[in-house]
């Protein structure tokens, strides 16, 4: 299973529906720099891994992390390669790349495989329990 996510400036984000569209949500507020938007699709207890084997915990460790690619106003592009579902919870792999310009006016062009840990919340909606766009690295 393969599906390209594309920006969609008009979507707000929402952890509504399935693994697959909280990541086009993700893509969405990123594309958008809508950092509250992002926010509603974190566990409070979500952690985000800033860099290969380090996590930011909490929703502030989060909100830090997003920030710094909101603030570069870039493209973030997202192709979802696998779900993996079993009960509440969601492995989702993909990959992804990431073009802006850094604080010091250079290009910045970022590339990974993301495999994200995503759990169902008691309203049928999803949110990330670990957002790690590093995957396996």
């Amino acid at each position: 299973m393969t599906a390209h996510i594309a920006p969609d400036p008009g979507r707000a984000a929402t952890g509504q529906g399935t693994p697959e569209q909280v990541l086009e949500s993700i893509v969405d507020g990123i594309n958008t720099g809508n950092l509250d938007a992002l926010m509603s699709l974190y566990e409070p207890r979500a952690a985000f891994a800033t860099q290969p084997g380090t996590l930011a915990h909490g929703l502030p460790g989060v909100r830090a992390s997003l920030a710094a690619f909101t603030a570069m106003k870039g493209t973030l592009n997202l192709e979802v390669t696998r779900v993996l579902e079993a009960s509440d919870l969601a492995l989702v792999v993909g990959v992804w790349s990431f073009a802006a310009t850094g604080p010091d006016g250079e290009p910045v062009k970022l590339t990974g495989q993301n495999a994200d840990v995503l759990r169902r919340q008691p309203d049928g909606s999803w949110r990330f329990v670990i957002d790690n766009p590093w995957g396996v690295e």
